[in-house]
């Protein structure tokens, strides 16, 4: 067995996992008695395929922007550095509430007619940026909505 390791994902075992899948990666309560709940959203398969930069870049403008249309409490949605999905910061917001608001955020990328924020003045790389990429990535997820709570592999002749 590895050492334990203090980062969630990294005890995480890659192999395992059936992309494409939301699953809480972290829960942390404040001092105040709030509740950060810190997702997973996973797009490709870890070690097998991974999402082109340009589209990460949008999926994260596009998200961060038009998700804070339907809730306050989003803190954060952040691309992961393997560029196989993001993490999504919650205030509070469980499971139950947080899969219907990312559906109804991505299908609301689907009508989107450009990036948020895709220039020099709001991005520090206003030029890279896809939404074609990412609409075909979201449409992707969005096709596979009934798996999102399936993170790993059912066992085979189980």
């Amino acid at each position: 067995m590895a050492q334990r390791m203090n980062v969630e994902s990294f005890n995480l075992d890659h192999r395992t996992v059936q992309a494409p899948y939301v699953r809480i990666a972290d829960r942390k309560q404040l001092p105040g008695g709030d509740v950060l709940i810190k997702y997973d959203v996973r797009f490709a398969q870890p070690n097998k395929a991974h999402l082109e930069m340009p589209t990460v870049h949008s999926i994260e403008h596009l998200t961060a922007e038009l998700m804070r249309n339907h809730t306050d409490r989003l803190i954060d949605f952040s691309p992961m550095g393997c560029q196989t999905g993001f993490y999504a910061i919650m205030l509070g917001v469980e499971p139950d509430a947080f899969l219907p608001l990312l559906e109804t955020t991505f299908r609301d990328i689907l009508e989107a007619t450009s990036v948020p924020a895709a220039n020099e003045v709001q991005c520090g790389w206003g030029a890279h940026h896809s939404l074609e990429g990412a609409q075909g990535a979201v449409r992707d997820f969005l096709a596979h909505r009934g798996e999102w709570e399936t993170v790993t592999a059912p066992e085979a002749g189980a």
